[in-house]
């Protein structure tokens, strides 16, 4: 008998996607296997569950009705594996993570490396977003644990990781990079390339709080892109420290006048719920800034 947990899977990653050839890449199946699960599901149900078109695929009223269940039922059945591990003692498995991309880049590596060489048989899947992506995944039960902007959510538990400084970044021979640190204040009407995405960030919030009004030419959430127009002379920018340990791009670096941080930390639903092998993560988090000899 063919597993139903495997098409509410197919069914509810196709819809969170938006299409079988996204969902097909997240779950490692072919897309023939994900669209033929969720044609069986909605033959057994009698009922159309998405609505096809050359777009993508949609909810319909049918299929968003039993959604929430879905979701309950295979966020209880990775509960029910991870307590059977907890039993027996396994550490082996899957960490599902959730992070943004300066984690991604600067701590993960080390952190996995490190990892791997005492438990090989752990494997790892990254979801990759802005916080509140990751704020979702964590909330759905998509990932086990997620790096996240502190505070978050009042319902998850967190382990708070580093103070990030955030510092001014400028085109090389920038006036602003003869002084050794800058007034933000000097930041006003400057041509500048905002960090951000969808709401507001921190560097809004910090250019809000202190009455600071660039002229704003560009706005991403992808630091990397920042960095490149700033050595190309089409602004100024400010980000955070840790992106800027490791860069291909020739700029200015200077810190604030009056430091700003952003407060970064490991969020979860249930601590108390997590898999062995997420725990064994955890416990390897102090290894996450510097390689292991």
């Amino acid at each position: 008998m063919e597993n139903p947990l495997l098409k509410y899977l197919a069914f509810v990653k196709t819809a969170e996607k938006g299409s079988f050839s996204r969902a097909a890449q997240e779950l490692n199946y072919a897309q023939s296997s994900v669209g033929k699960m969720v044609a069986d599901l909605e033959q057994e149900w009698d009922k159309t569950l998405l609505e096809r078109s050359k777009s993508g695929v949609c909810l319909t009223s049918a299929g968003a009705a039993p959604m929430p269940f879905l979701r309950k039922i295979l966020s209880d059945h990775r509960e029910m594996e991870a307590q059977i591990c907890r039993m027996n003692g396994i550490e082996t498995g899957i960490v599902r993570i959730g992070t943004f991309s300066s984690v991604a880049i600067h701590w993960l590596p080390n952190l996995f490396a490190a990892l791997q060489k005492d438990y090989p048989g752990i494997e790892y899947e990254m979801l990759l977003g802005d916080y509140d992506e990751v704020k979702q995944w964590i909330d759905e039960g998509r990932v086990d644990c997620g790096f996240l902007r502190l505070p978050t959510r009042p319902k998850f538990d967190t382990i708070l990781l580093k103070q990030d400084e955030y510092k001014v970044v400028l085109p090389v021979g920038h006036p602003l990079a003869q002084q050794e640190a800058v007034d933000i204040r000097a930041l006003n009407a400057l041509p500048f390339l905002l960090l951000e995405h969808g709401g507001k960030a921190e560097v809004s919030d910090l250019l809000e709080q202190s009455q600071v009004r660039p002229d704003i030419r560009f706005t991403t959430w992808e630091d990397f892109a920042i960095m490149a127009m700033v050595e190309r002379g089409m602004g100024v920018g400010i980000l955070p420290d840790m992106i800027l340990r490791r860069i291909p791009y020739r700029l200015e670096i200077r810190p604030l006048k009056e430091p700003y941080y952003r407060s970064i930390g490991l969020a979860m639903k249930h601590a108390a719920h997590l898999t062995p092998a997420a725990r064994k993560f955890i416990d390897y988090l102090p290894f996450r800034e510097a390689d292991r000899s």
